[in-house]
């Protein structure tokens, strides 16, 4: 389960830190406890993100199953998917 107050302080720290080099290692260590995938917004498939936030989407990932796949249940979430927005 992923609950509101976490994507809020996940979303938070984007905010202030950005997209810099250090990002992915740091926001991992900020969350230990939280799964995180980074890719472009562009390569996601699904309709509406966790969270919109400028420069990133934030996707809830569900990894109940054999495969990882994107879910908008944050009780069944396990982990985020962190979407850089770039533009075109």
């Amino acid at each position: 389960m992923i609950s509101p107050e976490a994507l809020d302080a996940v979303g938070s720290w984007l905010q202030q830190r950005g997209g810099d080099a250090g990002m992915e290692r740091d926001l991992r260590a900020a969350f230990p406890d939280l799964h995180f995938t980074f890719c472009l917004d562009d390569d996601v498939i699904a309709d509406t993100p966790a969270s919109e936030l400028p420069g990133f989407n934030l996707y809830l990932v569900d990894s109940s199953s054999h495969c990882l796949s994107l879910t908008t249940d944050p009780e069944a979430a396990s982990g985020l998917v962190v979407a850089e927005l770039v533009d075109e």
